[in-house]
């Protein structure tokens, strides 16, 4: 499961809390799967700019500098943008 599809996933959870998922089972049979993948694409892409405090963490914890720290975090976000899981499409 793709990043974006592990985030679509939770928040069709969010909206179906009384349903169960069968672990094997890749996609919810109920809703609108596209709108969940589309949400969570947005989501990724609203927090692909870090905050200030995310590079701080990322700078003490790895030793990088602040450059290096955003192209780190900006790249971490567009891979989980442009994997394609299997009912993606996109």
């Amino acid at each position: 499961m793709t990043s974006v599809e592990q985030a679509a996933m939770a928040l069709w959870k969010i909206d179906h809390p009384s349903q169960d998922i069968v672990p094997s089972m890749a996609i919810p049979a109920t809703g609108n799967w596209a709108d969940y993948i589309a949400k969570a694409r947005a989501a990724l892409e609203s927090i692909r700019e870090p905050s200030e405090e995310m590079l701080e963490t990322v700078y003490r914890e790895t030793r990088f500098d602040d450059g290096t720290a955003l192209r780190v975090w900006q790249r971490m976000i567009d891979a989980a943008l442009s994997e394609r899981g299997s009912d993606e499409s996109g």
